[in-house]
């Protein structure tokens, strides 16, 4: 199984020897250009029709790299679908606000899917996915009427048909992640309070020791999207902190768990073939 030989190989030595095939320019702003870094399958054509996923990284609005999500890009790409990892801006580097990291994860959602024969893609199996603040970012896409870029063709649909979410802080409300740096401003940007009928199935990674997501938050999530029809599948690791998900935390098992799951998810949805 796919799985089962990915975990034969330590997942530090992963992540440091994986590289995207191809990095685009999908956006200029004020502050600096923003790219994709895509990963395709082998003998992968423009003239084909894949699923795609754009990842989000994680970093609390502030830090990070799109580099996060290479492993699990990787493997995808190895599985048969196109994983693009995407900048968005962040403080530490732009100066910027939440509010700018959600209007960049909206234009880089719009730019896939309208570029999608260039890129080989489907555009009506097009997934979000992402951790931490990355992981608000690909809900926030899925569920915030607002916050677009001014620049965008606002004709080209930024909702993914899917979400994979890893500790997403998707809860930004007066008792939820990041509030201080939102406050009357929360119920815009909290993807957890915006929840209507059509938002695509969701799976969500979550530790119950995770500080900053709590438990009560990712069942209020699921109970939230079965109340309006969607699918979300709430999936717990036990003793399991923020951030358990990423390669090289402890002895890699729960990255390797969480792509297991995150595999059975997507073939579920028609996006991958049964691994062998």
């Amino acid at each position: 199984m796919l799985v089962l030989l990915l975990a034969a190989v330590p997942a530090a030595a992963q992540e440091s020897k994986t590289k995207p095939d191809r990095v685009v320019l999908f956006k200029t702003t004020e502050q600096g250009p923003l790219k994709l870094h895509i990963f395709e399958p082998e003998g992968h054509k423009a003239t084909d029709q894949r699923p795609a996923i754009v990842f989000f990284f994680g970093g609390g609005w502030v830090g990070g790299s799109a580099s996060h999500f290479y492993p699990q890009s990787q493997y995808l790409a190895d599985r048969g679908m196109v994983a693009i990892c995407a900048e968005y801006r962040i403080r530490s580097k732009h100066k910027t606000t939440p509010f700018e990291c959600v209007a960049d994860g909206k234009s880089a959602m719009r730019w896939v899917r309208s570029h999608a024969d260039e890129l080989g893609i489907d555009p009506d199996r097009l997934a979000a996915g992402g951790g931490s603040a990355g992981g608000h970012v690909a809900a926030a896409t899925a569920t915030l009427p607002g916050l677009d870029d001014p620049a965008d063709d606002l004709s080209v649909s930024c909702v993914p048909n899917a979400l994979v979410l890893f500790n997403p802080v998707y809860d930004n409300g007066p008792d939820g992640y990041g509030y201080d740096r939102v406050k009357e401003r929360w119920q815009e940007i909290s993807p957890l309070h915006n929840i209507r009928e059509g938002i695509p199935p969701a799976i969500v990674f979550l530790g119950t020791k995770d500080r900053l997501v709590p438990v009560a938050t990712g069942k209020a999530f699921q109970k939230k999207m079965e109340d309006v029809g969607s699918r979300s599948e709430l999936m717990l690791w036990e003793g399991a902190e923020h951030g358990f998900f990423n390669p090289g935390k402890g002895d890699g098992t729960a990255y390797h768990e969480t792509v297991a799951a995150m595999d059975r998810f997507l073939t579920e949805l028609g996006y991958l073939k049964p691994a062998e």
